[in-house]
């Protein structure tokens, strides 16, 4: 298990990367706000962790499982907060998410991270870019933890958004290629889609459930703050909606086009089909070992010629005309 730590003390760093048996010490001192991560930890570890800050047994149970749905849950000396970051690949084909539980206390926050997904620098850097607001306690470390995670969402739509735009100059393509590209590119966004609803969906109750008065967490300074994350969850959940639509319309143009070229096929082949009946029908007539106008004459023939000539680019220039050829 790897640790980081922090301490603000009267919202100014004081330290850095001490040793995990020095935090109740510094809890002592009701000035302090301390953040620590745990990266993989073992049973022990949260053991341990829930006798040093009595963490609930339910949400020390929650955070050592996977798969949990995103949510706030309130305790009486805490709060447990479940929520994932994402990442998708260039071509849209694949989603990847890591999971992270927190823990929030009045002077702590506890970050449990179960995989290597969440850059963690990206959010040390948040709270370094916005010192002023470090005197706002749990609350600010939370908020850069949160916006980290909702602009990544955000920018996972906008990445999938960018690649269904990719499809379009491939729906009314005539190769087979380019359809058989169109149809696993689809289902594959289609997935990622499921799968991003399934995270960024119970974000917009999760921030809004920090929001409300009674948590406590949020300080009035940093209600903005929130405001600004809960439109960018906001968005990202009307966003990511509209893109099922936008999938789902993309399936149904490409069976549409399909079938309609499937359609042209078939006038073709039945024009075809028509115009080598004439000659069949009229030389099989003449084939017949009965006397018939012109039998056994050289007149014979060349009319039965003429007449499958004739009709045979009557019907050409009539399907032609009927744009069936």
């Amino acid at each position: 298990m790897v640790t980081r730590t922090r301490l603000y003390h009267d919202g100014t760093l004081v330290l850095e990367d001490f040793p995990v048996g020095d935090v109740p010490a510094h809890l002592a001192d009701p000035a302090s706000v301390l953040w620590l991560d745990l990266h993989r930890p073992g049973a022990a570890e949260l053991t341990m962790l829930g006798q040093e800050f009595g963490i609930h047994e339910l949400a020390l149970e929650d955070a050592a499982q996977r798969g949990q749905r995103p949510k706030l849950d309130r305790y009486r000396t805490h709060e447990f907060l479940s929520a994932y970051a994402v990442t998708v690949s260039p071509d849209g084909a694949q989603l990847t998410y890591s999971e992270i539980a927190v823990f929030l206390t009045s002077q702590a926050m506890i970050t449990v991270r179960k995989d290597d997904g969440l850059d963690i620098e990206d959010v040390v850097a948040r709270w370094d870019e916005s010192p002023d607001l470090a005197g706002h306690g749990v609350g600010f470390l939370l908020h850069g933890l949160l916006d980290h995670l909702v602009d990544g969402h955000f920018a996972a739509v906008q990445q999938l958004d960018d690649s269904i735009e990719e499809l379009e100059g491939l729906l009314f393509a005539a190769g087979r290629r380019e359809i058989d590209a169109v149809q696993r590119r689809v289902f594959a966004l289609r997935k990622s889609l499921v799968r991003l609803r399934r995270v960024v969906l119970p974000m917009r109750e999760v921030v809004n459930g920090l929001m409300r008065p009674g948590l406590h967490l949020i300080t009035g300074p940093l209600v903005p703050y929130y405001q600004d994350v809960y439109d960018h969850v906001l968005r990202a959940t009307e966003w990511t909606e509209s893109l099922r639509d936008l999938v789902a319309s993309v399936m149904e143009t490409n069976l549409s086009v399909q079938a309609n070229s499937m359609n042209l096929i078939m006038k073709k082949v039945t024009s075809w089909a028509a115009i080598i009946a004439v000659p069949t029908a009229i030389t099989g007539y003449y084939g017949q070992n009965l006397p018939y106008p012109g039998f056994g004459h050289e007149s014979g023939f060349i009319t039965s010629a003429a007449v499958i000539v004739l009709l045979s680019a009557l019907l050409y220039l009539t399907f032609k005309r009927k744009d069936w050829l």
